[in-house]
């Protein structure tokens, strides 16, 4: 995300429960050696949103249809979940805000279900799902949907255009608004969408483009990303679309979109996108997802965020440098997600220093310099700035500013080599998974062969100025 203002018992038993799963959807076994099946738990314990995501089970994959109205913007979903009980499961929940649940199925069965809270559906199948096994829910709903109004992050979720489109978009949440979901960075899985509407709208989502055909509603529109997503990674936006379609040097496919009014400056800047793409993977190791490219929204919402595969861009927001930092979250923050919020300088901290790496690399401009100048004129509230558990609603500010310091003085600490070789592995050791800041620190210091928790403590832990030791490493030396 760029904000606008700165902004995962012995062989006879397992062959025994795998016998009894198959004898029948009907029977309800015993789960030897398991426990008794219980409630997964509500939430998937995050320290600043405790509630968000659930427990029990892992999603594999999304696979969701939907009918959409832009005219009354009512939407009407149907929606299968395949999934993983890790636990043996009596109920389990999931994430919806808004729309109402018509029909539940679980492996084919009706189940029962509730609402609780402002987000949770709780499910009860018809038999308990066994620890181990693979299940699939199938969920009819239908609803206009809504944005969270969240007091500190602004509006999350589905949103609609002054065009009469829509589009979904928000950190920490905005999934749970269109969909049925397990809203968590910890699940990532696959996403299909088939999205129905009027003909003479377009659409554009995550992943790979899959065929368009006409239906008695409209127009079906296919788009399938196969590289697993953390929730709020996914999206789709409708709109009257100008499309762009090319390929990068690998063969992988680009899709842009613009909506109508969107500037020549900006078009201009996306079709730098292969050449943005080839820089980070110089820097960051090969290009980590399915597809590329970037939808352009007229509206001018306060935030633009790096949706997986193609990052979605406010309408004040389409210049080269945004570009630059939003896919640099495929590699930080996408296909390598936060283990935890408070983790979010994982994301943020080098997606902003990746602006810092094209404007050396591509710009000729002295990082040093740079780095100097924004030591000097600091103030005492930026470095009480915290990079590091921040608290909920404060993770998206000092990361930007104060973050790109800090690696760039990591990078003057450690040395050159050891320092291209920690942020281009990274993702490769950690992709498709989720780490949080001890574990990079961890690794830096592995590959370094230094101890660094005084660097650390001083630049990602503490709300302190530096002391020099920190402060000016290597050949950063204090400015006049």
């Amino acid at each position: 995300m760029r904000g606008l203002n700165h902004w995962r018992r012995g062989a006879v038993t397992a062959v025994a429960v795998l016998a009894g799963i198959s004898l029948g959807a009907g029977i309800a076994l015993a789960d030897p050696g398991f426990g008794g099946a219980k409630p997964g738990s509500d939430g998937a314990g995050d320290s600043y949103y405790p509630q968000d995501g659930n427990g029990g089970y892992d999603v594999a994959d999304y696979d969701l249809k939907v009918d959409y109205a832009p005219a009354t913007h009512q939407l009407t979903g149907s929606q299968t979940i395949s999934a993983r009980a890790t636990q043996s499961l009596s109920s389990f929940d999931l994430d919806l805000s808004g729309p109402t649940v018509d029909s539940v199925k679980v492996d084919g069965r009706d189940a029962k279900f509730t609402r609780t809270g402002d987000h949770e559906l709780v499910i009860t199948p018809a038999r308990p799902v066994w620890r181990g096994e693979r299940f699939t829910t199938k969920i009819a709903y239908h609803g206009v949907p809504a944005a969270i109004d969240d007091p500190l992050l602004g509006l999350n979720g589905w949103q609609y255009g002054k065009s009469g489109g829509a589009f979904a978009a928000g950190e920490p949440r905005s999934a749970t608004t269109w969909y049925p979901v397990n809203d968590t960075p910890l699940d990532k899985a696959t996403f299909h969408l088939a999205i129905t509407v009027p003909d003479e709208w377009g659409v554009i989502g995550n992943g790979r483009e899959g065929r368009t055909f006409k239906t008695p509603k409209g127009t079906t529109h296919v788009w399938d990303e196969t590289t697993p997503a953390v929730p709020y990674m996914t999206t789709v936006a409708i709109d009257k679309w100008e499309f762009d379609r090319t390929k990068l040097s690998d063969g992988t496919p680009v899709v842009s979109a613009y909506a109508p009014g969107t500037s020549d400056e900006t078009k201009a800047a996306e079709r730098r996108l292969p050449e943005i793409i080839d820089f980070l993977s110089s820097k960051f190791g090969p290009y980590p997802v399915d597809a590329a490219g970037g939808i352009f929204l007229a509206e001018p919402i306060g935030f633009s965020l790096e949706t997986l595969s193609r990052p979605i861009y406010s309408g004040r927001a389409g210049d080269l440098q945004t570009i630059v930092h939003e896919n640099a979250h495929q590699w930080y923050g996408d296909t390598v997600a936060v283990e935890n919020w408070k983790d979010v300088c994982l994301n943020e901290c080098f997606a902003s220093y990746a602006q810092w790496l094209w404007s050396e690399a591509k710009e000729g401009q002295d990082l040093n310099a740079r780095y100097l100048a924004a030591v000097k004129k600091a103030s005492p509230a930026f470095w009480a700035g915290k990079l590091y558990d921040m608290g909920p609603g404060n993770e998206f500010t000092y990361v930007y500013s104060k973050g790109p310091l800090a690696l760039h003085a990591l990078r003057n600490t450690i040395g050159q080599q050891a320092f291209d070789k920690v942020i281009k592995t990274w993702n490769r050791l950690n992709h498709d998974g989720n780490a949080s800041m001890p574990e990079f620190q961890r690794y830096t210091e592995r590959v370094a062969h230094m101890n660094l928790q005084g660097f650390f403590d001083a630049w990602i832990y503490g709300n302190a100025k530096p002391s020099d030791q920190y402060l000016y490493p290597g050949s950063l030396k204090p400015s006049a």
